[in-house]
């Protein structure tokens, strides 16, 4: 009787092996997103493989996704989809506007915020390794040696010519033309929102907004005893322009503030041509806007997205913006171009705060133009996108079944909404004495809304701490739904 000798299974070619491990170690978090491989040359070193076996490996990985080739530079991990999760769902529209009124949580929130014990997912501040803090301290000293005189003179001006031709320069590339001495330097683009609200309303007027609202819009309103308008904004496409053409023919609306790019707290990135149907929106009711392009440059894709500013024909745009999210917090520079209310606001801006400090201003002049900013912005950029990915994979694994996310396609702000019965105050406050702080979603609107969400502060390094803390809330959040 002959005997069939069974064969033996084919072994894989060499380089979908090497594909298939580095693909592995991907799905199992030991090769996060944004971690560079070894070069081609080094990896076919290390594996005793020929060249052409890693190059095969690496396009095998490619067209699957799990590795993107970046020019000069290497081939890295890619941010992978975040699982099938829902996203957040849009709110109802506000029957009337409503005085803002005192919030106890802000202020319990601000002194969470101020403690570095904490974990900060609630303050909207990236960690301070992701800035260039070393070259600005250089140039801070250079600029005070170099004219020791400026610290002896009022800033009562303004705007530092050489930063405003610079802001003004990056606007014109992003398709927004702005002539420099339009601009106002501000302190941040806080002071900058407070003095065009001031430049466009009086006490007791109604300012329209999105909800969620990033509850320092809503705080510089009750300071200025305005009434608020919530319009409902969608987290991908922005605010819902049916809701905003609906609230204007029924209300007496004086202003708008609109974060049209990567909206705060939920990412959201309105398309052009809702921004150009926005702008008639406008026009038709005669309405000002102000709008707050704090995150624009912290975009993912290749270009920028054009400010709403860009359709601006008649100066009925304030646009309002700053350095904070993507140079130096603490130099406090931010700007404004107001348009029509240029002059009002010059006068507001004197009586306010006289001037912004020149030697900040130099400062961060003489960065735009020499300490290599677009270098800067990419590699931040960079960094915020890998953070955002892998914060949402992680709420995935650790919070409630059924809980929904935004997908910015910018900034470092996730907008978490968990099931119904979840109370996010609670929450907070049972994570507080964890030593974790994260922002509640009633926070963001004056109608108690978002009690079931949270907005989450990805703008710092991941590391063991951070999954643990993001662990703490999932089962905190948990534990609400099994009482």
């Amino acid at each position: 009787m002959i005997q069939t000798i069974a064969a033996k299974p084919e072994r894989a070619p060499l380089y979908l092996e090497l594909a298939r491990e580095i693909q592995e170690l991907v799905e199992q978090g030991t090769l996060r997103p944004g971690h560079r491989l070894p070069s081609v040359r080094r990896m076919a070193l290390q594996r005793d493989v020929s060249i052409s076996t890693v190059i095969q490996a690496y396009t095998v990985l490619e067209n699957r996704s799990v590795l993107e080739a970046r020019p000069q530079s290497g081939f890295y991990i890619r941010p992978q989809l975040v699982g099938q999760a829902l996203e957040p769902r849009m709110a109802k529209p506000m029957a009337k506007p409503s005085y803002v009124g005192e919030n106890d949580l802000t202020a319990e929130m601000l002194a969470l915020c101020a403690d570095p014990d904490f974990v900060q997912f609630g303050a909207a501040c990236p960690h301070h390794t992701l800035f260039p803090t070393r070259k600005l301290a250089r140039l801070v000293g250079s600029v005070c040696r170099n004219d020791p005189a400026m610290l002896g003179r009022y800033a009562m001006n303004w705007a530092y010519d050489p930063l405003t031709r610079e802001i003004a320069r990056r606007y014109l590339q992003c398709g927004a033309p702005l002539s420099h001495d339009e601009l106002v330097i501000t302190i941040g683009c806080a002071e900058a929102i407070n003095l065009s609200l001031r430049a466009v309303t009086k006490p007791g007027d109604t300012v329209a907004v999105e909800t969620p609202a990033y509850f320092g819009f809503l705080e510089t309103i009750q300071s200025l005893n305005l009434r608020v308008l919530e319009i409902p904004t969608e987290s991908r496409t922005g605010l819902c322009l049916d809701a905003f053409q609906d609230a204007l023919a029924h209300n007496d609306v004086k202003a708008l503030i609109v974060m049209p790019s990567f909206q705060n707290p939920l990412g959201s990135c309105m398309p052009d041509e809702k921004k150009a149907k926005l702008y008639e929106l406008l026009q038709q009711h005669d309405v000002p806007a102000i709008e707050d392009d704090i995150y624009g440059d912290l975009h993912f894709g290749e270009r920028r997205p054009k400010p709403l500013k860009a359709w601006d024909t008649d100066g009925r745009v304030l646009l309002c913006s700053s350095f904070g999210k993507t140079l130096a917090p603490s130099l406090r520079v931010g700007w404004c171009a107001p348009g029509r209310y240029l002059e009002r606001l010059r006068r507001l801006k004197f009586t306010n705060t006289l001037g912004t400090p020149v030697i900040l201003q130099k400062t961060v002049s003489d960065f735009l133009r020499n300490g290599g900013y677009d270098h800067h912005l990419r590699s931040i950029r960079r960094a915020y996108h890998n953070q955002l990915h892998v914060v949402s994979q992680a709420v995935l694994r650790y919070f409630p079944e059924g809980t929904r996310l935004s997908r910015p396609q910018g900034g470092f702000i996730l907008w978490i909404e968990m099931p119904p019965r979840v109370d996010a105050v609670k929450l907070q406050r049972d994570a507080a004495k964890q030593r974790i702080c994260a922002a509640p979603g009633p926070l963001f609107s004056v109608k108690d809304r978002y009690r079931n969400c949270l907005r989450m502060n990805c703008g710092l390094p991941w590391n063991d701490v951070i999954e643990q803390s993001l662990r703490t809330l999932g089962e905190l959040a948990k534990n609400q739904l099994a009482a």
